[in-house]
């Protein structure tokens, strides 16, 4: 882990916003700045936890959504939408699981045009621990109290709605 800065990029990123155009314009510059900064937080911690089951996050996500499914098996594009990345970052994430022996590429029952990620008896047992670690570590997010979580998550879900993300 890096040595913690001497002070706040983002308070003191505020401090000039705020001299320039004043607090309310402001307060959401750093409420975005701190989302964008957390998220590289996060994302750097959680892959480190990761890091000894030969894991990323977007990794160990496409096994998560593979191991939820009722078959273990979904078509490429299908992994793409739920991950909601680009196909490229799909072929990617894929060809590393199943380059680990996590996946495998099997071909479409009824599309011969599809092709389907299919999780392994490797990578369902490498997702099962790997989500004990990541359980243990709370997901990297033990700095606050699981109302805090609940209270994040509301707060995010806010956003995520006023921007179209999903359905209501």
């Amino acid at each position: 882990m890096p040595a913690p800065l001497r002070r706040d990029p983002i308070g003191e990123a505020r401090r000039h916003w705020t001299d320039r155009w004043g607090p309310e314009p402001a307060r959401p510059m750093a409420a975005v700045t701190s989302v964008m900064r957390v998220q590289q937080i996060l994302l750097a911690q959680l892959n480190a936890v990761l890091r000894d089951h030969r894991l990323t996050f977007p990794r160990y996500e496409a096994l998560m959504l593979l191991s939820f499914t009722r078959d273990g098996a979904l078509p490429l594009g299908k992994l793409g939408e739920r991950l909601q990345v680009h196909r490229t970052s799909v072929t990617n994430i894929v060809d590393k699981l199943e380059q680990d022996g996590f996946v495998r590429r099997v071909p479409h029952e009824s599309d011969r045009r599809a092709t389907l990620a299919e999780i392994t008896e490797e990578g369902r047992r490498v997702a099962q621990t790997a989500t004990l670690d990541m359980n243990a570590a709370a997901f990297s997010l033990e700095a606050l109290e699981p109302g805090e979580q609940e209270q994040l998550t509301t707060l995010l879900e806010s956003v995520r709605r006023g921007a179209g993300d999903f359905e209501v």
